[in-house]
């Protein structure tokens, strides 16, 4: 029999499904200003520059369009398993192709929001949309079972 749970660990497993999704809107949040930044030039532009990511170009352009789509859909929690992993994708390919090749280490080469992004996305493709998702609201009785093998159902295997 398993120990009783002490009252903070009854509070913060009560807490962990909202505090999951603050985490879930927060990454959603910060990717898609970057997105909103390359392609409208808001919130200081296109790395700082005040301008925008030429349309159409290679890798900019749509790894700003991959930011701005992928942080709204994880930040809302719609089709989320799916945008966090072309996102968290998206940023190992930003990470490999554009920082790493100078030092290193992430702080080395300034690689840290990239690695940052890159596993927080991959967290959220395991741990899911959580609470307060769109993909909960639509699709939150319907989870899919996994499928039992003869292991999981405990049966006698012949000898």
């Amino acid at each position: 029999m398993p120990a009783p749970l002490t009252p903070g660990a009854q509070l913060t497993g009560k807490a962990a499904p909202h505090a999951l999704a603050l985490f879930r809107i927060v990454v959603g949040l910060l990717f898609a200003c970057h997105g909103a930044s390359s392609l409208f030039g808001v919130l200081g532009g296109a790395m700082g520059t005040g301008s925008t990511a030429p349309a159409g170009t290679w890798p900019g352009w749509y790894a700003a369009v991959i930011q701005l789509v992928g942080g709204i859909l994880v930040m809302f929690g719609l089709g989320t398993r799916a945008a966090a992993f072309l996102s968290s994708g998206s940023m190992a390919y930003a990470y490999f192709s554009s920082h790493q090749g100078t030092a290193l280490w992430p702080i080395q080469n300034g690689g840290e929001a990239s690695v940052m992004f890159c596993w927080a996305f991959l967290l959220i493709v395991f741990i899911g949309p959580g609470a307060w998702s769109l993909d909960g609201l639509f699709f939150g009785g319907r989870q899919r079972e996994p499928e039992r093998t003869a292991v999981d159902s405990r049966q006698p295997t012949a000898a």
